[in-house]
Order: structure tokens, then sequence, then C-alpha cells
């Protein structure tokens, strides 16, 4: 209970560890970070998870705030429910079916970015350090940080908190600039082969069409 007598749905520290290590131990089965920019990036990424979870279970920092903020006007009779923690259903209505599609279209994109993260991770160890052009990597340059990207947009939609919505950005400048600096290294390594493949695949987002256009096979 809470101390105001309203059942208060959180405090679960457990299931905040259970699910920020079950989350951080795929991705880092995936990405698998060696040098000190790489763990830097994945330590903004770990962050982004625990304080995702932190506040799903542990502490609504985002709905304490909100209801400081808004007072009486707060639309949940019962804002430290757990289901008043979806925030997308507490303001704009729907019930059931809006959780439901929540859920959907959230877990669909969280399970396709880890989808998608293994088959770069796979393409990449079958390569055996030549450059990989085919496979997801006709689709995109960077299939595991698109794969990182859709996980927490996913988180995003399911359970919008004040600090994820501003460390997302973070973490995509954060993972932006190490692509970039990972493309200079591949491109003084393999030359005019990474040039082209480069200027004929997208970074991040598919492009119609690209993966049936010529590509260069692995050297």
């Amino acid at each position: 209970m809470h101390g105001d007598g309203i059942p208060f749905g959180y405090g679960f520290w457990s299931l905040v560890a259970v699910n920020a290590a079950l989350f951080i131990f795929f991705v880092l089965s995936f990405l698998t970070p060696v040098r000190r920019r790489e763990w830097r990036s994945f330590g903004v990424f770990s962050a982004f998870v625990i304080a995702l979870f932190t506040e799903m279970y542990g502490f609504p920092l985002t709905i304490y705030l909100l209801t400081a903020v808004l007072g009486s006007r707060y639309p949940a009779l019962n804002p430290f429910s757990h289901a008043s923690g979806h925030l997308w259903i507490t303001f704009l209505g729907g019930g059931a079916w809006m959780s439901v599609v929540i859920h959907l279209v959230s877990n669909t994109l969280m399970l396709g970015g880890l989808l998608l993260m293994a088959a770069g991770w796979r393409r990449i160890h079958r390569g055996q350090g030549e450059l990989v052009t085919d496979g997801v990597y006709g689709w995109v340059r960077h299939p595991q940080y698109a794969g990182l990207f859709l996980i927490t947009v996913g988180m995003l939609i399911q359970w919008p908190t004040i600090i994820t919505v501003l460390t997302w950005p973070i973490l995509m400048v954060v993972y932006y600039r190490l692509a970039r600096r990972e493309e200079r290294e591949v491109e003084a390594r393999f030359g005019e082969a990474y040039v082209e493949y480069r200027a004929r695949v997208p970074m991040f987002v598919p492009r119609p069409g690209a993966a049936r256009e010529p590509r260069w096979t692995e050297r």
C-alpha cells in the first residue's frame, strides 16, 4: 500500500534486476564490445535499459513528477497502480484494446531488433574478417546497431518515461558516432570496395531495392 492508502504497484526490484539483466545479456551476446569506446556506448544502452525497468517495476519517478505538476488533473484515479504506468493508455484512453496494440507493436519491434542483431552477428562471424555485403548487410551497413535502435524504440512505445525519452537521443548519437568511426577503419582496410558499398547501402534504414542491386562479393 502507498502511504495515503492507495495500492502501490511498484517496488519489485527482483523484476528490475532480472529483466534488465536479460536484455543486457542478449544484446551483449550480439554486440560483443571489445574496445573502450564500444564499452562506453554499451554502457549508455545499459543505463537506458536499467532506467526503463526501474520505472516499470521499481520506482515510478515519471509518475511522481507528472502528478506533482498536474495534481488533480492527472487522468488516473490511482496513478501508482502498475496499470497506470502505461502512459499512452493513461493520457489517451483506449483501455484493454490499446494495451494489446501497444504490447503487440512494441514486442514485435523488440523481437525484430534481436533477430536483426543475430542475423548481422552470424554474417560477420561467417565472413571471418572479410568484407561482408550480403544478407542483412545488403540492406543496411550496420544491422546490429539498427537492431539495437528497434529494441529501444519498442521499449519507448511500451513504457515511456522521462529519463528514457531524454536518454534515447544520446544513445542514438553515441552509436551513430561509433558507426562512423568503424566505417573509417573499414574503409582504410578494404579501400574502394567499401567506398562503393557505402555509397549504395544505407546506414541504418533500408532503402527499397537496395538489396537487389549488384553487390560486391566478400574479398
